[in-house]
């Protein structure tokens, strides 16, 4: 039985070609569709949940609101965290801190030199929350001595060769190091990415620092008891934040912390602000998921569609079987067994495309997204199910019509019960279908629009051009020399303009805050020097810039942007001018004195130093020569080679020891915006193969209504019907549906829009002619579609259609 079934399957598949080429096709696009997405979103689901003992590991974060009623979110807290929580707390069995800061420092060893990137300052507990496997060395003691170094494996064999590098010097950053550790490969799914670890006391930060509970610089870990209450805890955390911290806070600003389960870092921290996490976004993932499922669903419905079409080609096939004795169970295997044979081609096919598709996904998302369905049997398993599952789900329905049908009405020549609930049917599934498919056309037009407006928006300033780099070896500490470092630099045939302090737009900056009349304000603090405003751009709509002849500026002189002249109450930026600003010196010369009081001299137009997620806050901008971070330079478009290359080699005269490692700040701000834009290529592609299959099942559809009409069209153009006429008439019905399915899509794509723009401080507006425009491409796809079947029809010869069986 089960043989016959098969032949008579294989014998239907090739008598009907073209209606099997097109659903092998479809069903075979929405297979890999929802391969390609679904091991992606697996391998994101996967994020920390093969450390020991995740269930008990909890990252701290802070939910901030200011004066202003503003919120976020910030990764890293005050080090008083840790210390407290483990100190008052006995189901806190460790805590753990992680240094934000640079992740590049120089390491030497013998004539081996380079910088190494993703290096940081860890606790000694480190390895007590997190308990990674070591290559050599103990775990337990790695971070112990102030001078401990764990480094990867890739780093022991650069600079080690095959010796054991645990108890050999290494120099980072001109200080002696000891190896204490070598890491084994870190799991491949942790959301921390490290090639170094060094011992938190190397960092150097003063005994009353580490003791604070407002400077938020500190990546922050707990491991609860197993036994612990997580949400009792934080309770209890957040009533001491209140009780004792609250008081000492800056004038209308608040924070709680919260405990963020380990497994849930990767995906729910995406509005996070200053996070080093390998960070996911769930909103994208579950998008992506919906928009994979909706490709596969609109292949699904062209099966239906095409199924319950050709019905009427199968009726007397179906009458003869059933006067000969078949039963309407046996039909129902037939059918079903032809459905899962053309579900099993398209998942054979599918999975050899996934199987090219893999390594280009990898390469775009930076993934190792393994697809080997000889070694995973578990996945070879679950792809054959999910080919089975959707033969049955397309299946299923036209096996039901079909196996339905009445032998006396099918043999004469009627639908057999495939009448006008069958063609509702198909209608129904055509609008829903291409709705899905507008859906995804509005979304992609959408996106692709707040891409474009947050890479071309003005930013108050000009990143073009400006290359920067941050100061090294006697650079940090000689003032004159830095002084005569730019100097030389500003002669380069090359460069425009050159500052240096500390504070750049899209990367570090102070978040200290200021005082006024006696209250403090929340402010970000920017040091630069006399041409800050000029090399960066900046637009001063009111007083005057820094100046070099005017003496006290160093002392006495801030720039504020116009945002802090309202925040700070001010009025306007004209009243702003002369106002007296305090701010708390970070390296006093005087310490009876370690208040900076000045006034303000000048007001910036507001500009983008963050990325247009969040929205502008105040700033202030001084000058204060003991910090200086870094130095940047505006470029002169032509030959930006050769200015490097003199920036490098006058860089080798001052700071032999260091080799230059500089950045454009335009890649910088790039870089904000990286989900943003894979998204947009994402969306693209689906869109494309929604699309494109939902037009294969129109095309299939519109040569089966061509194939019924044949006689009419034929007595239509006997009659006098011209061929132009006779086009319309065919493509005008399915258009219709086209239409309908645009109209239906709207409201919904409007909504998903209006949410997904809600996540962007500065977004584009949702503009009527997006929707007419996507409206306009479904139309124009499907009338090309329609339009060869129905010029086809159009210029066939009558004779033939009306010739007598």
């Amino acid at each position: 039985m089960i043989r016959s079934y098969i032949k008579t399957a294989l014998r239907m598949l090739l008598n009907y070609k073209s209606f099997s080429a097109i659903n092998v096709i479809s069903l075979t696009i929405g297979m890999v569709g929802c391969f390609v997405i679904g091991l992606f979103v697996w391998d994101e689901w996967q994020f920390d949940k093969n450390i020991p003992d995740h269930a008990n590991v909890y990252r701290i974060y802070n939910h901030w609101q200011n004066q202003n009623g503003n919120t976020s979110h910030m990764a890293p807290v005050a080090p008083a965290y840790a210390t407290f929580l483990k100190q008052e707390y006995p189901q806190v069995e460790a805590a753990t801190r992680i240094l934000m800061s640079k992740d590049k420092f120089l390491m030497e060893v013998d004539n081996k030199k380079n910088y190494e990137e993703k290096g940081c300052f860890a606790d000694s507990s480190f390895f007590k929350v997190f308990r990674l496997s070591f290559a050599a060395g103990a775990p337990a003691t790695a971070l112990n001595s102030p001078t401990a170094v764990v480094i990867s494996t890739t780093l022991a064999r650069k600079y080690f060769g095959g010796d054991n590098p645990v108890g050999k010097t290494i120099l980072i950053d001109k200080s002696n190091f000891q190896v204490t550790g070598v890491l084994a490969e870190l799991p491949q799914h942790f959301h921390l990415d490290f090639h170094y670890l060094m011992a938190l006391p190397a960092a150097g930060i003063p005994k009353e620092r580490m003791a604070a509970w407002t400077w938020t610089q500190f990546y922050t870990y707990v491991k609860l008891s197993p036994a612990a209450n997580v949400d009792q805890l934080q309770h209890h955390f957040q009533a001491h934040i209140k009780k004792e911290i609250y008081p000492t806070l800056r004038q209308g600003n608040t924070f709680l912390p919260f405990f963020q389960p380990l497994a849930a870092v990767h995906l729910q921290s995406a509005d996070f602000v200053y996070d080093n996490a390998i960070r996911g976004n769930e909103t994208y993932v579950n998008a992506l998921t919906i928009i994979a499922i909706f490709v596969l669903v609109i292949a699904c419905f062209n099966f239906i569609n095409l199924a319950t079409a050709r019905s009427i080609r199968r009726a007397k096939e179906i009458g003869v079987r059933k006067v000969i004795g078949a039963g309407r169970r046996q039909l129902i295997f037939q059918f079903l067994g032809e459905t899962m044979l053309l579900s099993l081609l398209s998942m054979i096919i599918a999975a050899i495309a996934t199987a090219v598709i893999i390594p280009l996904l990898n390469q775009f998302t930076g993934k190792a997204i393994s697809f080997n369905l000889i070694h995973n049997p578990v996945l070879a398993l679950i792809i054959l199910l999910a080919g089975i599952i959707t033969g049955l789900l397309a299946g299923i329905y036209p096996a039901l019509v079909l196996s339905g049908f009445q032998p006396i009405r099918a043999f004469k020549n009627l639908s057999g019960g495939n009448g006008s609930g069958g063609v509702w049917l198909r209608q129904t599934l055509v609008v829903v279908q291409f709705a899905l498919s507008v859906l995804l056309i509005v979304s992609t037009l959408i996106v692709y629009r707040q891409t474009r407006y947050l890479n071309n928006k003005d930013l108050g300033f000009n990143k073009e051009q400006v290359l920067y780099f941050e100061v090294r070896d006697s650079l940090v500490s000689n003032a004159g020399l830095l002084e005569t470092f730019k100097t030389k630099l500003r002669q380069s045939a090359g460069i425009v303009s050159v500052t240096s302090g500390y504070g750049l737009p899209g990367d570090q900056f102070a978040g200290d805050g200021v005082k006024i009349d006696g209250k403090e304000y929340a402010s970000n603090v920017f040091i630069g020097d006399e041409h800050y405003v000029k090399t960066l751009g900046l637009r001063i709509v009111a007083g005057r810039d820094f100046s070099r002849q005017m003496q006290t500026d160093v002392k006495e002189a801030f720039l504020i942007n116009e945002t802090a002249v309202r925040e700070f109450g001010f009025g306007t930026p004209e009243k702003a001018l002369g106002r007296q600003i305090s701010w708390e010196e970070w390296a006093p010369a005087d310490t009876l004195q370690p208040v900076k009081k000045g006034k303000v001299i000048g007001v910036v137009q507001d500009f983008h130093y963050k990325s247009l997620h969040e929205k502008i806050t105040a700033c202030a901008i001084q000058l204060y020569p003991q910090e200086t971070y870094t130095v940047a330079a505006k470029l002169k478009t032509a030959d930006i080679s050769t200015t490097i290359g003199s920036i490098s080699n006058l860089w080798n005269e001052f700071s032999p020891g260091y080799p230059l490692e500089y950045k454009f700040m335009d890649d910088s701000y790039g870089k904000m915006y990286q989900h943003e834009e894979k998204l947009s290529k994402l969306l693209w592609i689906f869109a494309a193969m929604a699309i494109f299959v939902g037009c294969m099942g129109l095309f299939g559809l519109a040569a089966f209504s061509v194939e019924q009409r044949k006689k009419e069209i034929g007595i239509r153009k006997v009659l006098g019907a011209n061929p132009l006429r006779i086009a319309v008439m065919i493509s005008k019905r399915f258009l219709v549906l086209v239409a309908v399915a645009s109209v239906l899509a709207f409201p919904v794509g409007w909504w998903a829009m209006h949410r997904w723009l809600n996540d962007f401080t500065y977004r584009i507006s949702i503009d009527w002619w997006v929707f007419l425009a996507a409206t306009a491409i479904a139309l124009t796809i499907s009338l090309f579609t329609i339009g060869s079947q129905a010029v086809k029809a159009a210029i066939s010869n009558p004779v033939k259609s009306l010739k007598t069986e």
